[in-house]
């Protein structure tokens, strides 16, 4: 019998202890290939639920067939404008180009509208043009002139609700 191909799916859904290990890898395999990791990044990998969920903030985690694919998430942001910054957002290089970094960084837009936030604050590096190119697709404007723990970051983006 000849059965068909399943279409694949990509579900988004929120942070979960199993993941921990999953939104680390992920998230250093990119600083790692572009820049090195610095002491926030530690931080907020090693301990995600204290210092982004127990904040107030969320993390979103893609499947793609059970298995993770991406991860981002959304951390308190204390502005007049923006009320989180969209950060350790990462896909894994076997499923980059197939449209999962939008869906997960449109799936946190969603959910910061839903928590009544003003705004959303992210930051980048201008060598990563693919990440800047999707923040541009989903909405976000360059900004300046905000203060930023990183080293690596020299590019400050935001996108404000209507």
């Amino acid at each position: 019998m000849n059965q068909l191909k399943q279409p694949q799916k990509t579900i988004i859904v929120d942070f979960e202890p199993q993941y921990r290990a999953d939104f680390e890898q992920l998230n250093r395999e990119w600083i790692e290939k572009y820049f090195e990791m610095e002491d926030t990044d530690r931080k907020y990998l090693q301990k995600p639920q204290e210092l982004i969920i127990d904040k107030g903030g969320r993390i979103f985690i893609a499947l793609l067939n059970d298995k993770v694919v991406g991860v981002c998430s959304l951390i308190p942001f204390n502005d007049q404008q923006y009320n989180f910054e969209l950060a350790k957002m990462a896909v894994s290089p076997k499923v980059q180009g197939k449209g999962i970094g939008f869906l997960l960084g449109n799936h946190a837009l969603q959910a910061a509208k839903g928590m009544n936030a003003k705004g959303v604050y992210l930051e980048t590096n201008s060598i990563l043009q693919p990440a800047i190119r999707l923040y541009k697709k989903l909405g976000f404007q360059m900004l300046s002139d905000f203060p930023t723990p990183y080293m690596r970051c020299n590019t400050q983006m935001g996108v404000v609700f209507q």
